[in-house]
């Protein structure tokens, strides 16, 4: 019988062609040790012929998993995001999960949207990736019949498993450096307040490191921008108007660090002499730059591979020993800071 092969070929085609039962090509798809040799060789000869491919979510709705794991992330084209994919990916692939990848766009309604759509594709489990991740968000992830792991992302009540760095010390890290250094104003550039990382971690970490070295908090020097590059430039420019311009900046990524460093370049000032410089993310643009850019380091691939991991953890019912996990950080030094 000849097969119109633009047809979608099902397990009873195969079971019809090669004269055995549905049963007996499951257990060859699956690897079933009780086939004869015999039947095995034919079904498979078969299977080739047709060019069978089994369903994932027909296979899953056998035994109840369809080894799919759904990503949701705000933006692939993001050079953080993309680099904490790589690492949820190579993982995934090493306890051969499929993935299904969806952008975002730190959209709200689409980002509920994408999750029942997932969930709707009997998906195994899910990492998601977001930076406003409300109540509803919270509901809907207890909701879930299947995992959830946050991979670089925080939500208010640590209800939800996650991965991420202490954002909060980081950011009093580098404030600490710079008035060690002497300075006094000190510049915050973060991404938007609504994100929970920036306002509850990072904008406070800011401010912890200035209280206690008895410097008062002026809200001029706390600029928000949108994680682009035109952003810095308008944050720079906004900064150098104050009657007191910073010595130093704190940036929230390298794109807007990027930008503040060319906006205070642009008005003749030396970078790291007239104005030092620590971005957040040390993506591969600190290093295109020149000055390079002193950053945080923190572990971006790691951050998205031991979410993957975790959640792995989760599907297969293994023993979770901690489900809130804080990688370490450090500063790279690089000479956009003296």
């Amino acid at each position: 019988m000849e097969c119109e092969c633009f047809m979608n070929i099902t397990i009873y085609d195969v079971a019809r062609e090669a004269n055995v039962s549905m049963a007996t090509v499951s257990r060859v798809v699956n690897g079933n040790p009780n086939v004869k040799p015999a039947t095995r060789k034919k079904v498979n000869e078969v299977i080739e012929r047709l060019g069978y491919r089994p369903n994932a979510v027909a296979r899953g709705l056998a035994s109840k998993k369809t080894t799919t794991v759904g990503v949701i992330i705000p933006d692939i084209s993001n050079i953080f995001f993309a680099e904490l994919a790589r690492g949820i990916e190579d993982i995934a692939t090493m306890y051969k999960y499929n993935i299904i990848l969806s952008n975002s766009d730190q959209n709200k309604d689409k980002e509920l949207h994408l999750l029942n759509t997932m969930l709707g594709k009997q998906v195994d489990g899910i990492v998601f990736m977001g930076g406003n991740i409300t109540e509803e968000h919270v509901a809907e992830f207890e909701r879930s019949p299947v995992p959830i792991v946050l991979a670089g992302s925080i939500e208010p009540f640590n209800k939800i498993p996650s991965v991420n760095i202490n954002y909060r010390q980081a950011t009093y890290d580098v404030v600490t450096e710079f008035i060690e250094k002497g300075h006094k104003h000190i510049a915050f550039v973060v991404g938007p307040l609504h994100n929970q990382i920036n306002k509850e971690q990072k904008l406070e970490g800011y401010k912890e490191a200035l209280e206690k070295a008895g410097i008062p908090f002026n809200e001029e020097y706390v600029i928000e921008g949108d994680y682009t590059y035109d952003s810095g430039i308008e944050a720079w420019e906004k900064l150098s108007s104050l009657p007191d311009r910073p010595t130093a900046v704190f940036v929230g990524n390298d794109e807007m660090a990027i930008g503040v460093i060319h906006g205070a370049q642009d008005n003749g000032l030396q970078i790291p002499n007239d104005v030092e410089v620590i971005t957040s993310d040390n993506t591969r643009l600190a290093l295109m730059v020149r000055p390079q850019l002193t950053s945080v380091v923190q572990p971006l691939y790691d951050i998205g591979a031991v979410a993957m991991r975790l959640l792995t953890k989760y599907m297969n019912k293994e023993k979770v020993s901690e489900n809130i996990v804080i990688l370490p950080h450090r500063i790279e030094h690089r000479s956009s800071t003296k």
